[in-house]
């Protein structure tokens, strides 16, 4: 193999996880999620020659884990210099995990020529073991259901992919405190987990497919808001007693309660948190309920607001 170009570069957006369908696999496939890519998160790097290894940047170390993985799973020289400029906060429910190895893979794939597809780098990373929702959005952006696990599931395949309305805003609450659940103890997690029922399941699945995406098709977020707020509250209630709660922080949870007061829709957390969302339907209004958020919680001295978009694309790999 030779290097066919001397840079790529390559944008891995955040998402948002709404939530997962069925848990326990009562319906014969497991799992199941919904989620959105974001514009204000995103993991950015490039790759160029190096005559050694070389790791600049944000969440390095992680870069390094994913680097070593991908050149030995390729047989390919890691003799590279990686240059992260951003990187998504790592184990706040925002995707950072599988978008960094999506990046590696995606600007190993362009450097060395290797014409590999989002979902055989995914699968050589080993992500994607639960939801699908990291790699749909690194694939198309914006909204996507992703169709959980079967007996020979390799990735989950994304069976939705709906664009957001350009007004829709995203309020996300973030925790600088605390990090949700993720490695072995999330593993852990899902092994002790009850039982999801059967019924419920059924009932999540006929929300999403007759409510909750009609409703993104025909410019409904209130809607939209009901359906992704019933399926937070059934998912939160089943992990509670993993991550302490409907909410993994309490500060987080008060502040939830008050968006929803001035009007948010789609109140959750996001993967194990601790971030929180809920959605609203235009710009300024969601930049005006956010300023209200940081006066009336200053007092929470670790909480941010951050008002953010959809991205209704994937994620862009550049070559030089």
């Amino acid at each position: 193999m030779i290097d066919q170009y001397s840079k790529v570069s390559v944008i891995a957006p955040a998402r948002l996880h709404m939530g997962f369908i069925d848990l326990s696999g009562s319906l014969d496939r497991h799992f199941g999620s919904i989620g959105i890519a974001l514009n204000e998160h995103a993991t950015r790097l490039s790759v160029t020659s190096g005559e050694r290894r070389l790791i600049t940047g944000p969440s390095a170390e992680r870069a390094d884990k994913c680097l070593t993985m991908m050149c030995q799973a390729l047989n390919v020289s890691d003799k590279l210099t990686v240059t992260i400029e951003t990187a998504i906060p790592e184990h706040v429910g925002l995707g950072s995990g599988t978008q960094m190895s999506l990046a590696i893979g995606s600007a190993l794939n362009a450097y060395y020529g290797l014409g590999l597809t989002v979902r055989n780098i995914a699968a050589l990373m080993d992500r994607g073991l639960r939801s699908g929702i990291g790699i749909g959005i690194f694939e198309q952006g914006g909204l996507v259901v992703d169709g959980g696990r079967g007996e020979k599931t390799i990735t989950p395949p994304v069976i939705v992919h709906l664009d957001i309305p350009t007004a829709w805003r995203f309020i996300l609450v973030l925790d600088s405190r605390g990090q949700g659940l993720h490695g072995q103890q999330e593993v852990e997690a899902f092994k002790v987990l009850p039982l999801f029922s059967r019924h419920e399941a059924e009932r999540l699945c006929y929300l999403l497919l007759m409510q909750g995406l009609p409703a993104v098709a025909e410019n409904n977020i209130v809607s939209f808001g009901d359906v992704i707020s019933q399926l937070q509250r059934s998912v939160g209630d089943h992990f509670s007693a993993a991550q302490g709660g409907v909410f993994t922080s309490p500060e987080v949870a008060i502040a939830m309660n008050w968006l929803a007061e001035q009007g948010a829709v789609a109140i959750g957390q996001t993967s194990w948190g601790p971030t929180g969302f809920c959605a609203i339907d235009g710009v300024r209004l969601a930049e005006v309920i956010t300023q209200e958020a940081v006066q009336k919680f200053s007092h929470f001295n670790n909480l941010s607001f951050v008002t953010a978009s959809a991205r209704n694309s994937g994620g862009d790999v550049f070559v030089i």
